[in-house]
């Protein structure tokens, strides 16, 4: 039986996979934006390990979701599933960062780096992060034109390469990305092609699994499958100019 801890589990993926671990008998801790958004939960929340509430784009909320899980105990997998697709605008955080950014990129940075490490981690990534933008000048968007799209797959490549980077410099740990494919959530919408199940089966197989297939480190996956990621996510420079860039942003040291 493990511990696992799911951002973003009131819908969609992170939901399905919360349920799917919970019949499996493991201990799993939910997350919700807010109190009205934990009601949602009220099905799954009798039989989990606890619900920790906590709005990702704020760096007060994430902290003090790190703060909630800590006091439940040492988890021994983590799931970065919480996302942001759209925003009208840069909608700025409490601490001027474009909301995209913050709860994509920055606050599973800075749950990694507050958070008792894990034994696994897995962050939510998805194919778009191979259009995402190598350069780490702009990543507040303070001086591009604002585009949602961009944005969205600037941050997944940030989350990916820092699964991998994570994955190099803490051995002791079994970080991986997961596309989940273009699934029917209110992300993806009503009309998206690919399996569901498969979207979220392959976050819970990593989590848990003991499969000798699952218990590798700095892997890219799509429906259990390992697939090469964009360029710059196995780049070791990339990896460290983006964790010093992330640090400099959010004020919290990860490595």
């Amino acid at each position: 039986m493990a511990r696992i801890f799911i951002t973003g589990s009131t819908d969609g993926l992170g939901r399905a996979a919360a349920q799917a671990l919970i019949q499996e008998s493991h201990q799993v801790v939910l997350h919700a934006r807010s109190p009205g958004r934990a009601a949602a939960l009220d099905d799954l929340a009798p039989r989990s390990a606890g619900v920790v509430i906590g709005d990702l784009s704020s760096a007060t909320g994430t902290r003090n979701v790190a703060k909630q899980v800590n006091a439940l105990g040492r988890m021994d997998a983590v799931i970065h599933n919480a996302g942001v697709y759209s925003t009208k605008g840069r909608s700025p955080t409490p601490e001027g960062h474009p909301t995209i950014i913050a709860v994509n990129a920055l606050a599973p940075y800075v749950l990694t780096a507050l958070m008792q490490r894990p034994r696994r981690l897995v962050y939510l990534s998805s194919g778009m992060h191979r259009d995402g933008s190598g350069s780490l000048r702009d990543i507040d968007w303070s001086e591009r034109r604002w585009n949602s799209s961009q944005a969205y797959s600037d941050s997944k490549l940030y989350l990916t390469a820092l699964a991998f980077a994570v994955a190099r410099r803490w051995p002791d740990v079994l970080s991986n990305a997961v596309d989940p494919g273009w699934v029917a959530t209110k992300m993806g919408g009503a009309s998206a092609p690919d399996d569901f199940d498969e979207g979220y089966l392959t976050q819970t197989w990593l989590a848990v699994s003991e499969d000798p297939a699952a218990t590798v480190s700095g892997r890219y996956w799509h429906h259990r499958r390992p697939l090469p990621p964009a360029r710059e996510v196995e780049d070791p420079v990339f990896q460290d100019q983006l964790s010093a860039r992330l640090a400099e942003l959010t004020g919290v040291s990860l490595f």
